[in-house]
């Protein structure tokens, strides 16, 4: 689904900033007008400016799904806000299949659907009413209307409660009718800010099974702190930190461009201080370890008789390994031991997990706050 061909952008957001001159965002629905950081506008006095996304650029594919990640404060919802409508950029743009969100507002809001991390929900009315008037607000023909609420009442497993007053309703059930409402009118793009926020465990599952069902007819935005289900549900991932965009790609490829060098855990049968020799004396290798959490597997060690190879009987020890930069170390490891006589039970490579790549690309060591500053620091990572 992810490819090079621009008439597939689903959603194409270019040089996106937002600064909030004074800490005061502009009037809702006014694009406020790109300034020198410092200055108000109009006036050319200083001011404090406090930089909420900056230079934000990236682009999603029709069908895909996007994690959208990133710590508390690191402009997550003003990024989705900005893309719904509700609020306006600085300087960039926005486009939503085509349309640019605050040139034709009305057609690309009329392709979205949005569900904030608190969903906007009448306590007073029932669910059934609750997705009607929704129905209603986004013009579903009175026609198809009964059969569109039938069909996001199935997907989300709202017919228990179809009938109860949304007052009465569990948080999970209240997160259940906002999704509803998003999928109402059936819209291209769906914008989902902690879908999964106050569910059981049983309806997490359920609720990124239907997040996965979307894909490909619908383009989703999720927003996540739970990486693990990122890691499930999405295709690939967008990381911003203080309003910049540090790193996009899916979780392996990320995974692969932090990992500067082939990193493997290995268990070896055999003495202790042969093997350790051996694997210190390998060409290639960087450093090695006992893996962490792993002890010696239970085995006697036996002796080698006269003229014979090492003794292949003893404990299974385990190594952490990593290989200098561009070297594969499983090849010379496998015929290195096969030579000294020690079988290799088990060899798999290593990978960063999303958690990992995540922390090395938000640590403030990394990356500086984007209030009112001019750049990435020098060094920081951006992949």
């Amino acid at each position: 689904m992810v490819g090079d061909d621009t008439h597939n952008l689903t959603i194409e957001v270019h040089n996106l900033t937002k600064v909030y001159v004074g800490g005061r965002p502009p009037a809702p629905g006014l694009r406020q007008k790109a300034v020198p950081d410092g200055e108000e506008p109009h006036t050319g006095r200083p001011a404090a400016a406090a930089r909420g996304i900056y230079d934000l650029t990236f682009s999603v594919q029709k069908g895909e799904i996007l994690g959208f990640l990133g710590p508390n404060g690191a402009g997550k919802t003003t990024t989705m806000r900005i893309l719904t409508g509700y609020m306006p950029p600085t300087s960039g743009t926005a486009r939503v299949a085509g349309f640019d969100i605050f040139e034709q507002p009305a057609e690309a809001k009329r392709r979205i659907g949005y569900l904030p991390e608190i969903p906007p929900l009448y306590p007073e009315m029932t669910v059934k009413a609750q997705l009607s008037f929704v129905a209603d607000l986004k013009g579903v023909p009175r026609a198809s209307r009964k059969a569109a609420i039938a069909r996001v009442v199935e997907a989300t497993n709202l017919g228990p409660v179809y009938n109860r007053l949304v007052k009465n309703l569990s948080r999970g059930y209240k997160q259940r009718v906002g999704l509803a409402q998003a999928l109402l009118g059936d819209p291209e793009v769906l914008i989902l800010d902690e879908p999964t926020v106050g569910l059981d465990p049983k309806q997490i599952i359920e609720i990124r099974q239907l997040i996965r069902s979307l894909g490909g007819k619908h383009t989703v935005i999720l927003s996540s702190h739970i990486l693990p289900e990122v890691s499930m549900v999405c295709e690939r991932v967008a990381i911003i930190n203080h309003g910049r965009l540090v790193g996009m790609d899916t979780p392996e490829g990320l995974a692969r461009k932090l990992s500067h060098s082939q990193q493997l855990l290995v268990a070896i049968k055999g003495p202790q201080a042969q093997v350790e020799a051996q694997i210190a004396s390998l060409p290639g290798m960087a450093s090695w370890r006992p893996a962490e959490g792993e002890g010696a597997a239970q085995g006697a060690t036996g002796a080698a008789g006269a003229g014979s190879r090492p003794a292949q009987t003893g404990p299974v020890l385990r190594y952490h390994l990593e290989a200098q930069p561009d070297v594969d170390l499983r090849e010379p490891l496998f015929f290195q031991m096969a030579r000294a006589g020690y079988p290799i039970l088990e060899m798999r490579q290593v990978s960063l997990s999303l958690e990992d790549v995540f922390l090395q690309l938000t640590t403030e060591e990394n990356t500086e706050p984007g209030d009112g500053q001019e750049g990435p620091k020098e060094g920081a990572q951006h992949v």
